[in-house]
């Protein structure tokens, strides 16, 4: 799916050279359930709910006719209105541009989209704004506007392109014709910013509409290029705009889906965008304005090549985006360049942020991904008794200052986001396996659980995700909250031992204190407000739930209380490391190294910072025989709770649980790990651990992969002798 999409472009062959048929939006490779039939052309994502939205497009159609027809000028053709719906809709195209923030700097500029996973809280008045409500205010806004049109717009436009009496009737209908769906798209796509950013459905029909007018307005810039370069004056960098929306409106669908073949649509658009230089006439305007949206692109474009592991495009594209930003600020002598170059900082070292280096035999560097594959999780055996839960939703969370960031994804987020997602899967290479030929049956369906991810929520901003998630949970599923935050601790000894007396997490540092120690007297006179502790998760247990904490003070949840009965389980970083690791913290934490890639994790707590494919390849293979073996002793286990076992049978979750005790047999073993059990994950309920994390046949395995590695030495060899 990747190399198909790095192929296509979102159109074919350049206007005016017999230019092919491109769909706007490619049938992605996995819809989401609920999503129809994909994003194609001929069909919207939205399955019934488009329905909807298409009768409420024909309903502001007739009401816009009627009101043409009644405001027609008096001896005038029938074209009249729309010559004036013509040009202003040119001359408003400026007041529809997204709203440009003012002082929030290059970084919130760079990745200012139109709907954000983990951005400031939505206002309570544009939370509650209903579809019905945003879809009318659309349609009444177009009958408004284009009812006070005037004749005299569409000659204004067109007077560039020769006398007025000149412009045939039909390419007068193609500029108006265009500047509608310019102008309606524009409207549609600021709309977005007044959908609540939680939930999964009341946002799919309005983001249908967006979509079905993007097609359409893609489609007729494509088959009227010529009409639209003489008489509207049509510029690269519109088109540019036009094929950048498109890839933003594939970026947050998989924000909002979590299906990652929307990323490869999105990568698509962004793609051609460069290799047709689409912007490349923006540096000879003086109109800064214009390459701040280039420059908006670029990092977009970063994110989305993140996300896929397009590791190399990075690279070029940092390359780029420095050399623009060097351009922009000699020439216009901006304020925000310090900002810009943070950028740029940030995402050098997030691409810098893995401890070990995969090479080639050219030394060249292997680009690995972590997602989930067909043969990553253990597979279960015959005899094995687990549960019939799936994980559903998940939230995760980061509030870690110090820690590599790119926009409002730290490290520790972006590693466990890919844990929880599969591989994207090519249909074509699926179907052209090996006796797959004959077969009339489509693969499987791969789901991704629903993920939102926010960066320093508030309190009420977290709840308020939590809620909509627990409330949408289907049933048999579970909830997933992952929290890499700095850890809040009590400030004295307290007469009682509640869920509110031993401390939490901080998701939200108050950016309106900077001095640290008013922070520290003000956190003695009364609990932190931003603090999640363990109490506040007590009314989510009504549901299956599934908790890692990465923190120095995760011990905090290991005094929680299954007040319901549900599945419960806690997954707890070690609250401290030795200090011969602390000085890499700010790469990301090793905990959650373990739980995204646990042979990279294994390789660096052994001190090794490269190693070559073939070596990496046969760790691997080595490293899923352990994880069967795990999976094994989990489900032959008679005093393990069974909360583990109703978990296990969904293979990210199970995933996980193997790797947790693969990462605490690992640590229980090193040498330098063993000054200190604050250096031991921990779990809630507790494992058994001469079952699990302290079985003997495990610890075998340990020493045979550190042995395939000569670095046997850095691990004790009786360590049962130690307890």
């Amino acid at each position: 799916m990747m190399a198909a999409a790095a192929r296509r472009g979102p159109e074919g062959p350049e206007a005016g050279q017999g230019g092919g048929r491109r769909r706007c939006r490619p049938e992605p490779t996995n819809p989401r359930p609920g999503g129809g039939r994909g994003l194609c052309a001929a069909a919207p994502p939205v399955g019934s709910a488009v329905v909807a939205a298409a009768g409420a497009d024909r309903e502001g159609g007739r009401r816009w006719e009627a009101a043409r027809q009644r405001r027609r000028p008096r001896g005038t053709g029938a074209a009249a209105p729309r010559e004036a719906a013509a040009g202003a809709a040119a001359r408003r195209s400026a007041l529809f541009q997204p709203p440009e923030p003012c002082q929030s700097g290059a970084r919130v500029l760079a990745l200012a989209e139109s709907s954000r996973p983990s951005g400031e809280a939505v206002p309570q008045a544009q939370a509650q704004l209903s579809l019905e409500n945003l879809s009318q205010k659309t349609a009444n806004h177009r009958e408004v506007e284009t009812c006070v049109m005037t004749e005299f717009a569409l000659k204004e436009i067109m007077s560039s392109g020769g006398a007025e009496d000149d412009i045939p009737q039909a390419e007068r209908k193609t500029v108006t014709d265009f500047c509608y769906l310019l102008d309606k798209s524009k409207q549609l796509f600021n709309g977005l910013r007044d959908l609540p950013q939680y939930g999964q459905k009341q946002w799919q029909s309005y983001f249908g509409r967006t979509f079905d007018v993007y097609t359409k307005l893609w489609k007729f810039q494509q088959q009227h290029r010529q009409v639209l370069d003489n008489r509207y004056g049509l510029k690269r960098w519109q088109i540019g705009e036009i094929a950048s929306k498109i890839g933003q409106l594939y970026y947050h669908y998989y924000l909002r889906t979590s299906e990652t073949s929307y990323l490869n649509e999105a990568f698509s658009f962004y793609s051609a965008i460069r290799q047709r230089s689409y912007y490349s006439q923006v540096n000879k305007e003086d109109r800064p304005e214009l390459v701040v949206k280039k420059l908006r692109y670029y990092a977009r474009f970063i994110v989305v090549c993140l996300l896929l592991n397009k590791m190399d495009v990075v690279k070029d594209l940092v390359k780029e985006l420095s050399d623009e930003i060097e351009d922009y600020t000699h020439r216009f002598n901006t304020e925000d360049q310090v900002e810009w170059n943070l950028v740029l900082q940030e995402v050098a070292a997030f691409i810098e942020a893995d401890p070990v280096m995969v090479l080639n035999d050219d030394n060249t560097i292997v680009i690995t991904s972590n997602r989930l594959s067909e043969t990553g999780a253990p597979l279960l055996e015959q005899g094995m008794i687990v549960g019939q839960l799936a994980l559903a939703d998940a939230l995760i969370i980061g509030n870690c200052n110090n820690q590599v960031k790119f926009s409002e994804l730290t490290i520790d987020m972006f590693r466990m986001l890919q844990a929880l997602e599969r591989e994207p899967m090519n249909l074509a290479s699926q179907m052209n396996k090996p006796g797959m030929q004959e077969s009339t049956e489509k693969p499987a369906r791969r789901e991704n659980p629903h993920k939102y991810l926010l960066y320093k929520p508030t309190f009420s901003q977290l709840y308020t995700f939590l809620a909509a998630s627990f409330k949408e949970l289907p049933a048999n599923s579970v909830l997933l909250i992952y929290l890499s935050a700095t850890g809040v601790f009590p400030s004295g000894r307290s007469d009682s031992e509640g869920p509110y007396d031993f401390g939490g997490v901080l998701t939200n540092s108050n950016r309106d204190i900077i001095n640290g120690d008013a922070i520290h007297k003000r956190n003695q006179s009364y609990k932190e407000m931003h603090c999640l502790h363990p109490g506040d998760l007590y009314p989510f247990t009504r549901k299956p739930l599934f908790i890692i904490v990465d923190s120095s003070n995760s011990v905090a949840y290991k005094n929680f209380t299954n007040l319901f009965g549900q599945p419960l389980v806690c997954l707890l970083s070690p609250t401290a490391y030795p200090k011969a690791l602390q000085d890499q913290s700010q790469r990301g934490s090793l905990f959650t190294l373990f739980l995204n890639n646990p042979l990279m994790a294994f390789l660096f707590v052994s001190g090794l910072s490269s190693m070559r494919r073939g070596l990496w390849e046969k760790c691997q293979d080595y490293l899923r025989k352990i994880n069967r073996d795990i999976a094994q002793l989990l489900t032959h286990s008679r005093s393990i709770d069974q909360s583990f076992l109703q978990f296990f049978g969904d293979e990210f979750l199970r995933l996980l649980l193997t790797r947790f005790i693969f990462c605490s047999a690992t640590m229980r073993m090193h040498k330098i790990f063993r000054q200190e059990t604050r250096n031991y994950p921990e779990s809630y309920p507790q494992l058994p651990r001469d079952e699990t994390v302290e079985n003997p046949h495990l610890q075998k395995h340990i020493l045979e992969l550190a042995s395939i590695l000569d670095v046997r030495n850095v691990f004790l060899e009786n360590t049962l002798d130690d307890y």
